[in-house]
């Protein structure tokens, strides 16, 4: 090989490696910041190394390609659970399931590629105001992308505070999208201090502690509402999805939740917490069913289970399906029910089902027929029971969606089905479900068939759970709810403000830099 031609392939494997692979190895390394693992330490250095190279970058489309890559690599590694529930369905093979992974991880990445392009309009050169560019470009990009084509809002990077309750109490003014931009923050101080930029690094420094001080100091201000507490029963059966699909185990399962539900001798009125689809009957059409499951209840006790739910309509016309939440008296009477509203694509419905049908593609839930979408948040009365809303599943990862904020509750259920997702869904699936009670300043309780099933206080404390792969229940009374928090009552505007207050900073910073010189002279 002639010595230009060895001069241009080195000069295309240094390319590659600068603008492709080193990138989505930081991005991999970040990923380890996410539950299950909660290095967050990593996280910080891996978006740091990632600010700088992006203020590095000749060209527009080369920071596009370093933070596209970069959240390639994050969102691969955090999202490969997503391929262990294309497994569990005979007519989807495994590959699709790996398929799914990439394209998702590619489609999620362009939020993070364009946020890498926005700070060159403010600023191209490393500095306070680049910084903030980029933060605020990140959080309101996540915040889109949590809408967008029906939207998918896992694992926002400032999920990672989850564990560390002084950073994450800010979920509560700020939002889960708000605590990204202060992670973004976070690491272009690193990254300041590591490019011994000491001015911007203090002034940077100075802006992280006031906000961050701002959102704590509120969260400690507010204080718990006067409520009754009432006793909880949570039930984990520990059953994986593998054996949910044999319908010869239907009724070993029913006894399960039966020896569970059942606690001889108590008096005191209970609300008994199911997983979602606990049940294989179809409660609003078989009031048998009902009977029986009411019998495991005491006198006074309420059941809030998970079920399939079948809606009649027009002769001719075929019947709704739902994926819904009941709540059973020890009559068996059915007090109210509630129908998930946000679906899971390809999981409870097919998109363009007469074109992906036609080419082999199903449901990752078997089944000919979609589920229908329900009317979204809603508040439920019980008798002699604080009030609840639902959020089912998948639903709870969706901040500003959860709560009907006109008629507020003071207790969450999300009942799930975690036996799909693996080893890290889990664990991943409760930190959402921790950010969403600091926001919201509500208690949540989780119901799921093989874990995590807990209680979360409405500090977004874990105050008990069921790990992964064990049978169990928790028994406890309802923790208190907060007053409605500065983000349960604006929502994503509450972030917008955050966002609008961080230009200034960055604009205010710009302007003294351009100042300072003249003033010199």
């Amino acid at each position: 090989m002639s010595e230009p031609k060895r001069s241009r392939l080195r000069s295309l494997l240094h390319s590659v490696l600068s603008r492709i692979c080193w990138p989505f190895v930081l991005g991999c390394v970040s990923a380890l910041g996410f539950e299950p693992h909660n290095l967050w330490p990593l996280t910080l250095i891996a978006v740091a190394a990632l600010i700088d190279r992006i203020a590095a970058s000749p060209t527009n489309r080369a920071a596009f390609l370093q933070g596209f890559c970069f959240a390639t690599g994050q969102f691969l590694f955090t999202l490969s659970w997503i391929a262990k529930a294309f497994t569990y369905q005979a007519n989807m093979p495994a590959w699709l399931g790996v398929a799914a992974v990439i394209a998702l991880s590619l489609y999620l990445a362009l939020f993070t590629g364009a946020a890498s392009v926005f700070p060159r309009f403010m600023s191209r050169k490393l500095g306070l105001p680049f910084v903030v560019a980029l933060a605020v470009a990140w959080m309101l990009l996540e915040w889109v992308r949590s809408f967008l084509l029906t939207g998918f809002a896992w694992n926002p990077l400032g999920i990672i505070w989850v564990s560390l309750p002084p950073i994450a109490q800010g979920a509560s003014v700020f939002g889960s999208c708000g605590l990204s931009g202060m992670a973004v923050l976070m690491a272009g101080l690193l990254c300041l201090v590591g490019r011994r930029h000491w001015r911007p690094a203090i002034a940077l420094a100075l802006t992280v502690a006031a906000f961050g001080a701002f959102g704590f100091g509120y969260a400690r201000s507010l204080r718990t509402v006067e409520t009754t507490p009432i006793n909880l029963r949570i039930v984990q059966p520990n059953i994986s999805q593998d054996q949910r699909a044999v319908s010869s185990e239907v009724h070993r399962f029913d006894a399960i939740f039966s020896e569970l539900s059942t606690k001889a001798g108590s008096q005191q009125p209970k609300l008994v917490l199911w997983p979602e689809a606990a049940t294989a009957h179809v409660l609003d059409l078989e009031p048998k069913a009902r009977t029986e499951i009411s019998a495991l209840l005491g006198p006074n006790d309420i059941l809030l289970t998970g079920s399939e739910s079948v809606v009649a309509r027009e002769k001719g016309t075929p019947p709704e399906y739902h994926n819904s939440v009941f709540a059973l008296d020890s009559q068996a009477a059915l007090l109210w029910r509630y129908d998930k509203a946000h679906l899971v694509p390809f999981g409870e419905y097919l998109p363009l089902r007469p074109l992906l049908s036609r080419i082999g593609l199903s449901r990752v839930v078997a089944g000919t027929s979609d589920f229908t979408v329900g009317p979204g948040p809603r508040t439920f009365r019980l008798p002699n029971f604080p009030s609840v809303g639902v959020q089912i599943c998948y639903e709870i990862i969706f901040a500003a969606h959860v709560v009907d904020s006109s008629h507020r509750p003071d207790l969450l259920f999300n009942p799930s089905n975690d036996a799909w997702f693996g080893e890290s869904g889990p664990p991943q699936h409760l930190a959402h479900a921790r950010l969403r009670a600091i926001e919201e300043g509500l208690p949540i309780v989780r119901s799921t068939p093989n874990g995590i099933s807990a209680v979360i206080s409405s500090r977004g404390e874990l105050l008990a759970s069921i790990p992964q792969h064990r049978r169990g229940t928790i028994d406890t009374l309802t923790p208190p709810p907060l007053p409605p928090t500065i983000f349960a009552t604006f929502g994503h505007w509450a972030t917008v403000v955050f966002a609008l207050c961080l230009i200034l900073v960055g604009a205010g910073h710009h302007l003294l830099g351009k100042r300072r010189p003249a003033a010199i002279a």
